[in-house]
C-alpha cells in the first residue's frame, strides 16, 4: 500500500489547480451536482446543472459560430488547435493532477492522458493542410470530376469518466480543424476537468480571434445529454460510454437523421500461445488488466492461454498481482488507484460471485482495501485486482465488468482460441502473444480477431493517436483520433465540371 492523503488536502489542492487553470471557484452552495474525488470519496463542492432551455441556447450560439467558422480557411482554423496544444503543454502537470483527483488515475496515467491531448492537437495542426478530396477519372471528354470535403456543423460530444479529457480532445481537435464548433457534455463524475479544458479552449480562442462559441460546455445528467442528442442543429453526436447508453442514444439521433459516432463497451482478450515470451506477456497482461483499476474500455478482461502453459502463466500473474502497490493515485509509487465509486465496487463484487457460481476459481485478489481514516475509508473504494480461472466462457465472462477483474481460460487448438476471442458481443480491442509469425498473421487476418484493434505482443490497452480508434459489433463501429477519422466531422460533395462546348451524358444516354 502507498501513503494516503486527507480529504482536506485533496480539496485545497483542487482549488489551487483550478485557479491556475483559469477556472477559479466554480462551486455554489445550492448546486444540484455533487463533485467528488474517488481518492477519498468526499465531496469537493457542488455545481449547478444546465437546464434544457440553456442547452438549446448554447447549441444556438454554436450554430451561429459555425456560420462564421466554416468560412475560415482550414490552416487558419489549425492555429486555434495549435494554441490549445501550447496551453496544454504549459498546464500539463496541473491538468494531469486534476485527472488523478477526479478520475482516480495514477500520476503517470493522468499526465499521459494530457500528453494524448497534446498529441492530437499536433495531428490536427498537420491535418488542417490535408483535408483533401480526390480527382476522379470521368468517362466524359472535356469534364473533370472531383470530391470536396466541407465542414459538417455543430458536433455534440458526450464523454465518460474514465478518459475525462482525452476523448474530448480527440473529437475537438479534429472537429475544430474541420470547421465544426463543439458542445461538450462530460460525465457528471468528472465535471471539474471539463471546466478546466473549456477554460483553456476559451483562452486559445481569444488568443487567435476565433468565435468564443466554437467550444462550449453543458453540465448535468442524462436529461441534459438527451437535450443535446435531440437537438436537430447538432449535426454529429459523438458518444463514448456503455453499450446501454449507445442503445438509448442511437435511435434518437437516427430518428432525426443525424450522424452518430459511437465508442461503446469492450470485452478485450489476449491469446497466449505456446511460443509466447512469458516474461513480456506477464508485463503486458498486468498493465492491460490492472492499469486504471480496470476502468478502461480497452482493459484486458480475458486471457485465453494454451493448455500447455496456462498453469505457469497463472502462477506468474498471481505473483505479480500480489506486489501491485494500491493507494492514492497522487503518490508516485502507486500503480492501482481507486474505483470511481461504490456502484463500480458493487459491480466488481457481484461479477466475482457470479463467476464463482459458474465454477470459477479466485486465484488472487477480489478484496476491498480500506484506506484512509474514519469516513474516508468507508467512502472510497480501493480493491485488490482479481484473477478468476474459469472452466468455460460463461455469461459473466462475456459481460463487461468495469473493474480490475481478469478471467483466464485455456485452449488446445488455435481455431478454438480465435473462436473464444470472438465469442462476445463487443469488438473493441484484442491481442495475441506469440513468436509464431503464422499465428500472428492469421490473428490479424479476416479469419482472425473481429475487433477494431488487433495487436501482437502487446496488450489491448494503450492506443496511440495516429491510428483510428474504435471497434465493431456492440462497440458501435465508430472511429476517432487518427487515420482518416476526420471524415466523420465533414460532409462530402462530388462535383463534375464541364469545360467543353458539348454536353455528353454519362452511360451513353442520349436525350433529344
Amino acid at each position: 500500500m502507498t501513503a494516503m492523503i486527507s480529504h482536506d488536502d485533496v480539496t485545497s489542492r483542487t482549488a489551487e489547480i483550478l485557479s491556475r487553470l483559469g477556472v477559479g471557484d466554480p462551486f455554489t452552495a445550492d448546486g444540484d451536482l455533487s463533485c467528488r474525488s474517488p481518492i477519498t470519496g468526499g465531496e469537493l463542492g457542488r455545481l449547478r446543472s444546465h437546464t434544457a432551455e440553456e442547452v438549446a441556447d448554447i447549441v444556438g450560439r454554436a450554430q451561429q459560430a459555425f456560420e462564421q467558422w466554416r468560412l475560415v480557411p482550414a490552416p487558419v482554423r489549425g492555429q486555434l488547435v495549435r494554441e490549445l496544444g501550447n496551453l496544454l503543454r504549459e498546464h500539463k502537470e496541473d491538468l494531469g493532477a486534476l485527472v488523478s483527483i477526479e478520475a482516480g488515475k495514477i500520476v503517470s496515467e493522468g499526465l499521459g492522458e494530457v500528453q494524448e491531448m497534446i498529441d492530437i492537437c499536433d495531428l490536427g495542426i498537420g491535418l488542417s493542410r490535408q483535408l483533401f478530396g480526390n480527382t476522379i477519372a470521368t468517362e466524359r471528354p472535356g469534364h473533370r470530376m472531383m470530391e470536396q470535403w466541407h465542414p459538417l456543423g455543430v458536433v455534440g460530444v458526450i464523454s465518460a469518466f474514465n478518459f475525462p479529457v482525452a476523448v474530448w480532445s480527440w473529437n475537438s481537435a479534429l472537429a475544430l480543424v474541420c470547421g465544426d464548433p463543439v458542445v461538450w457534455k462530460p460525465s457528471e463524475k468528472t465535471v471539474l476537468t471539463a471546466l478546466a479544458c473549456q477554460a483553456l479552449a476559451a483562452e486559445a480562442a481569444r488568443r487567435v480571434g476565433a468565435p468564443d462559441a466554437v467550444s462550449q460546455l453543458v453540465i448535468g445528467g442524462a436529461d441534459i445529454g438527451q437535450a443535446l442528442v435531440d437537438d436537430p442543429r447538432v449535426a454529429l453526436v459523438s458518444v463514448t460510454g456503455s453499450t446501454r447508453m449507445g442503445r438509448a442514444v442511437a435511435p434518437r439521433v437516427a430518428g432525426r437523421f443525424g450522424r452518430l459516432l459511437l465508442e461503446l463497451g469492450g470485452n478485450n482478450a489476449a491469446i497466449v500461445a505456446p511460443s509466447a515470451d512469458l516474461a513480456l506477456t506477464v508485463r503486458g497482461i498486468v498493465f492491460s488488466a490492472a492499469g486504471t483499476a480496470g476502468q478502461r474500455c480497452t482493459t484486458l478482461r480475458r486471457v485465453i492461454a494454451h493448455s500447455s502453459i496456462v498453469d505457469q502463466l497463472v502462477e506468474a500473474l498471481k505473483k505479480a498481482y500480489t506486489t501491485l502497490p494500491i493507494g492514492s493515485p497522487l503518490e508516485s509509487g502507486t500503480l492501482v488507484g481507486p474505483l470511481v465509486d461504490g456502484a463500480a465496487y458493487e459491480g466488481f463484487a457481484k461479477a466475482i460471485a457470479a463467476a464463482q457460481a459458474d465454477g470459477g476459481e479466485l486465484i488472487v485478489g477480489g478484496e476491498r482495501v480500506p484506506l484512509g481514516e474514519g469516513g474516508q475509508a468507508e467512502q472510497s473504494f480501493y480493491v485488490q485486482p482479481a484473477i478468476m480461472r474459469m472452466p468455460r466462457q460463461s455469461d459473466i465472462v462475456k459481460s463487461e465488468t468495469f473493474a480490475p477483474l481478469l478471467y483466464v481460460l485455456s485452449y488446445d487448438s488455435f481455431d478454438e482460441a480465435i473462436a473464444l476471442q470472438n465469442d462476445v458481443a463487443q469488438g473493441l480491442s484484442s491481442s495475441i502473444f506469440t513468436l509464431d509469425v503464422r499465428e500472428a498473421e492469421l490473428f490479424m487476418s479476416a479469419a482472425g480477431s473481429d475487433c477494431g484493434i488487433a495487436n501482437v505482443n502487446i496488450g489491448p490497452s494503450g492506443a496511440e493517436i495516429g491510428g483510428a480508434f474504435g471497434g465493431e459489433k456492440e462497440t458501435g463501429g465508430g472511429r476517432e483520433s487518427g487515420s482518416d477519422s476526420w471524415k466523420a466531422y465533414m460532409r462530402r460533395t462530388t462535383n463534375t465540371v464541364n469545360y467543353s462546348t458539348e454536353l455528353p451524358l454519362a452511360q451513353g444516354v442520349e436525350f433529344g
